[in-house]
C-alpha cells in the first residue's frame, strides 16, 4: 500500500480536462489561458484526457477516441506541439497545480507506430495473425503482457513525460486490464525517477493498492448508488451500508475518487444533470464529504453547463457559455472548505465517519468527521421529500461557522427542524 502520498493530494480537488472540449479552440495553448481561471476556483491538479496522436485504421467519427493512441511520446497536431504541452505544464506549475496524464496502458491503436516498430509478440494476435481487439474497441489493438519487453517499453514511453515534460502523474485508463505486477514495476521504476508521483487507478480491485502500486483508484460502485439514490430506485440506507462495507474492503490509507460526472458518464449516460436533476448539487456536495474520496470536476461542471459532449468529434464550449456563475461559486465554496478542513483529507488523514442518530434515516444522513480539533458535521437530506429533522447532537453542539458562506452558526444539543428536498448543511469548527 502506498502510504506515502504526495502531500499535495490527500486534501486536493481533481479536475478533467477535455482538451478538444474546453475552448472554441481546441488546442493545449487556448486551454492554457483556462488555468488561471481554474486555479482561481482552487483546483489542486489538472488531469488531462489522452494528449497523444490518434490513429486512422478504423477511426471512429471524424476524429477519433482519445483512447487509441498512435504514438505515446507525441502530442495530437490537433491539440498543438509538444511545445504547446510544455507550455501548459509551466503554466499549471506557475500557478501551483499539478499536473496529471492520462495512460493507456492496454491497447494502441490499429495502425501504432510500435505495430511496425516493435517485433509482432508485442501483441497478441489472432489466427490470422492480426493483433487481437479487446473489449469490442475495434479501432484498438491489445498489448501482450505475456511480454516483459512490452512492460519496459510502456514503463519508459511513462518516463518520457516525468523526466523530459514534467507531468506529475497519471491517471490509469482501464488499469485493472492490465497485470498487477506490470503496475508495481512501473510504479517502483516512476517514483524511483520522481518520488512525488500520484498515479490513479481507472479501477477498484484491492490488489491495485498492494506493494504500494497506486495512490488512488475510482469509486464507481459508489457513483452509481449516487444515481440510484437520485432516481430513488434506492434509498439512503444502500450508501450508508455501502460506506460501511468499504471501510472494511480497503486499506485506510487508499484515497478514492469520486465525482457526479466524468467523460465517460457525460458522453455516453448524460449530464449530471439529466441522471441526478434537483438532486445534483447535493451529489456534488457529498464527493466533497464522504470519507476516503478525493472529489473530481469534469469539464463543464465548473460553469453548469448542461451539455452531453460529443466524444469523437468536435463539440466544445461556446466562448460565451465559459462564464463565471452560480455553478462556478457553489464549486468554489466546496474547494475552500476541503482545503480548510483537514478532517476532509483523504489517504488516512481525515476524520473517520461518525452517524449521529436520526429519526429519518432513509431520507437523512447526519454525521461527523473530526481530525486534530478540527471537526465537519454534516446533515443532508438525500430524498426528493420534505422531511422534518429529529435528532440530538450530544457533545458536537456548539458554535461552528457554516464551512459554504463563513457565516456563523449554532448547533444545538436538540436539532428539530424542516428540510427541503435534496437540501443540506454543512458546518465546520477549527479550520486551519
Amino acid at each position: 500500500m502506498q502510504t506515502n502520498h504526495p502531500e499535495w493530494s490527500c486534501g486536493a480537488v481533481l479536475y478533467e480536462m477535455n482538451v478538444r472540449q474546453l475552448t472554441p479552440e481546441g488546442t493545449l495553448r487556448a486551454a492554457a489561458q483556462r488555468l488561471p481561471f481554474l486555479s482561481r476556483m482552487g483546483f489542486d491538479a489538472v488531469w488531462l484526457m489522452p494528449v497523444y496522436p490518434i490513429g486512422e485504421a478504423n477511426r471512429k467519427g471524424t476524429l477519433g477516441s482519445y483512447y487509441s493512441i498512435r504514438d505515446y511520446c507525441a502530442v495530437n497536431p490537433e491539440f498543438g506541439t509538444m511545445a504547446d504541452f510544455d507550455d501548459f505544464v509551466a503554466e499549471a506549475h506557475r500557478l501551483g497545480m499539478r499536473v496529471l496524464v492520462d495512460w493507456v496502458a492496454n491497447h494502441t491503436s490499429r495502425d501504432a507506430r510500435w505495430l511496425a516498430e516493435r517485433p509482432a509478440d508485442w501483441y497478441e494476435r489472432d489466427e490470422a495473425g492480426e493483433p487481437l481487439v479487446p473489449c469490442g474497441w475495434t479501432d484498438t489493438a491489445k498489448l501482450d503482457y505475456g511480454n516483459r519487453a512490452v512492460w519496459q517499453g510502456q514503463i519508459d514511453a511513462m518516463r518520457f513525460w516525468v523526466e523530459r515534460h514534467a507531468v506529475d502523474g497519471f491517471r490509469c485508463d482501464m488499469a485493472m486490464l492490465v497485470p498487477p505486477a506490470f503496475w508495481r514495476e512501473a510504479a517502483r521504476q516512476l517514483r524511483g525517477a520522481k518520488s512525488d508521483l500520484f498515479l490513479l487507478a481507472e479501477a477498484e480491485e484491492r490488489w491495485l493498492f498492494d506493494e504500494g502500486a497506486f495512490d488512488a483508484c475510482y469509486g464507481w460502485e459508489l457513483f452509481h448508488l449516487l444515481n440510484d439514490v437520485a432516481q430513488q430506485k434506492v434509498r439512503i440506507t444502500a450508501v450508508r451500508d455501502w460506506l460501511r462495507a468499504d471501510r472494511r474492503r480497503y486499506p485506510r490509507e487508499a484515497i478514492r475518487l469520486l465525482f457526479t460526472s466524468n467523460h465517460d458518464e457525460n458522453s455516453w449516460s448524460g449530464t449530471e444533470f439529466a441522471r441526478m436533476g434537483a438532486a445534483a448539487e447535493i451529489m456534488a456536495a457529498f464527493t466533497f464529504v464522504a470519507e476516503g474520496f478525493m472529489p473530481l470536476v469534469y469539464t463543464g461542471q465548473e460553469v453548469g453547463y448542461d451539455h452531453v459532449f460529443g466524444f469523437f468529434d468536435r463539440d466544445p464550449i461556446p466562448g460565451e457559455a465559459y462564464r463565471e456563475n452560480a455553478a462556478t461559486e457553489r464549486y468554489r465554496r466546496l474547494i475552500r472548505m476541503r482545503h480548510a478542513n483537514p478532517a476532509l483529507d483523504a489517504g488516512g488523514r481525515g476524520g473517520t465517519t461518525i452517524e449521529i442518530r436520526n429519526n429519518a434515516e432513509d431520507c437523512l444522513m447526519t454525521f461527523v468527521r473530526e481530525r486534530d480539533g478540527n471537526r465537519v458535521v454534516a446533515a443532508m437530506n438525500l430524498s426528493p421529500y420534505a422531511i422534518h429533522a429529529d435528532f440530538r447532537t450530544g457533545i458536537y453542539a456548539g458554535a461552528y461557522v457554516d464551512a459554504l458562506s463563513g457565516e456563523a452558526a449554532e448547533l444545538p444539543e436538540h436539532v428539530e427542524c424542516d428540510m427541503a428536498p435534496w437540501s443540506y448543511r454543512l458546518l465546520s469548527r477549527g479550520e486551519r
